[in-house]
């Protein structure tokens, strides 16, 4: 019998558990479950045994791995999947999974809500800016840009993109237009949404030299990883530019110091919201029970991430 282990530290909401639950054992799968732990050897002592894992933003590092004799697929439940140490997983020969596409709606409406709540003043009772006609940037075009950019449009948005995997005539259905470069993307937004991965190529490439070919009153909407931000950019960028605005769902390691000086142009949520809905919650929990029962009934790697 397939053991599966579900191990989050953020649990699931209970009507995901069910569903993902009923479903592998459906399979006539053994389902473990690992919640709000509190030390990394709890973990560490729940892989032992299991044949597949199911994490959201846990950590599934070499010793996690190591500690896995029989695990032979892990699923993170949602898109970004930096929190999986990839290379451990091919060198061990495990496969790892995302649930690309499940929260996508979830993020892209937290981006547009952000984008409203900084140009009204964070609802402070200033006067604020409209988004009718103003140009959003798109930088990262999967299914969270796609959807970013579909929203903004019927608020009457100019649309440019941005991304490596994408062409002029790929984007032409969504009525984007696509731009050369990062330094063109910069320089003509008014709001610019990122959507791209933490990577070699990405992190703190958003920088000052970028931020500040932006437009005067411009904003930079951060649901992705607050890794691609150069921090000491940022804080530069606010002291020079009062015009400029930053607002994300991961707090930078200077927040504090950003939002005591930087009150109406800066925010950070609490903790991670991207995918902060009960539907998201339940897409991404049930994809990541589908592609395990797929991956050891048919042999299904269609959403494998490493290689």
């Amino acid at each position: 019998m397939k053991r599966v282990l579900i191990a989050t530290e953020k649990p699931f909401a209970p009507a995901a558990v069910n569903q993902m639950v009923g479903i592998l054992e459906q399979a006539g799968y053994e389902v473990k479950r690992l919640e709000k732990y509190a030390s990394k050897a709890e973990l560490l002592d729940a892989v032992k045994d299991v044949n597949a894992l199911i994490v959201r933003s846990d950590i599934v590092d070499r010793a996690v791995l190591d500690a896995a004799k029989e695990l032979q697929v892990v699923v993170r439940a949602g898109s970004g999947f930096d929190n999986l140490d990839l290379v451990t997983c091919t060198e061990k020969g495990m496969v790892a999974m995302n649930t690309p596409g499940q929260n996508s709606n979830a993020v892209a409406e937290l981006a547009i809500g952000m984008m409203i709540f900084m140009s009204r003043g964070q609802f402070k009772g200033v006067s604020g800016t409209e988004l009718k006609g103003k140009t959003i940037g798109v930088y990262g075009c999967g299914n969270i840009g796609r959807r970013v950019a579909r929203i903004a449009q019927g608020l009457g948005m100019k649309v440019i993109a941005l991304d490596p995997c994408i062409t002029k005539v790929s984007m032409e259905p969504y009525d984007v237009k696509v731009v050369q470069n990062v330094a063109e993307l910069f320089s003509e937004s008014d709001f610019l949404s990122l959507h791209i991965p933490a990577n070699e190529k990405t992190k703190k490439s958003v920088n000052f030299d970028m931020m500040n070919k932006m437009p005067k009153g411009a904003t930079i909407i951060n649901t992705a990883r607050k890794e691609v931000i150069d921090e000491d950019g940022l804080k530069k960028m606010l002291e020079e530019r009062p015009d400029f605005k930053y607002i994300s769902d991961i707090a930078p390691t200077n927040h504090d110091e950003l939002a005591g000086k930087f009150d109406f142009r800066y925010y950070s949520t609490p903790k991670k919201q991207g995918a902060e809905t009960s539907e998201a919650n339940v897409n991404a929990g049930v994809a990541a029970a589908e592609q395990i029962v797929a991956f050891f009934e048919s042999g299904d790697q269609a959403y494998r991430v490493n290689k």
